[in-house]
């Protein structure tokens, strides 16, 4: 193989879930096979790049300041549901189970990673319950070691505060990660959510 396909196979590879045999499928599928899709392709993850960003209010992807979500009106404010991340958000979504607001912390606690809170997207999620207005903080966090060490955390941060914190966990598998579980698990999992503490 030439250097310039090799240096393709080797970025794609990089993506999370593309292996070895997957990044050189995609590789000789848009270079060899179906080429005239490349600069479709190339047109959009330069658009992308350009104009999604993180919701200044929740950290959701969003092409203007709020995404869809949180400039939503009829969504209740008053509930906010902690996610790690943008997959999580939508695997939720997909249930039909949630009409509140998200929060996405972009990862979870993790010291043995070098993962703290500065590392988190929890500053705006503390400024955000100090504001008021939110009443019940939902915990939608793996069912491991870390998502646990983050609910933890994230009660700490919010003692004193007139606020209900619930935790999903019904129907999820331990150790098991929001996003594998199917749209009647999470549902199962909203609905029988339970005080935290």
């Amino acid at each position: 193989m030439t250097p310039a396909f090799e240096e393709l196979q080797r970025l794609l590879k990089g993506l999370p879930g593309v292996g070895y045999r997957s990044a050189e499928r995609i590789a000789l599928n848009l270079l060899v096979e179906k080429p005239a899709r490349l600069p479709e392709l190339v047109r959009a993850l330069e658009q992308a790049a350009k104009s999604v960003r993180r919701c200044e209010r929740c950290g959701n992807l969003a092409e203007e300041k709020l995404c869809a979500i949180c400039g939503d009106e009829r969504r209740s404010a008053a509930q906010v549901c902690v996610v790690e991340t943008v997959p999580d958000l939508v695997a939720v979504e997909r249930s039909g189970a949630y009409r509140g607001q998200y929060h996405v912390l972009h990862g979870k606690l993790s010291p043995i990673h070098g993962v703290g809170p500065e590392d988190l997207n929890l500053a705006s999620l503390v400024a955000r319950l100090k504001s008021g207005g939110v009443e019940e903080l939902i915990l939608a966090l793996s069912n491991d070691v870390e998502g646990e060490a983050t609910c933890h955390y994230l009660t700490e941060q919010a003692a004193g505060m007139k606020l209900r914190i619930t935790r999903i966990g019904f129907g999820l598998p331990s150790g098991a990660g929001v996003v594998y579980a199917d749209a009647v698990t999470l549902k199962s999992a909203m609905e029988g959510r339970r005080e935290y503490s």
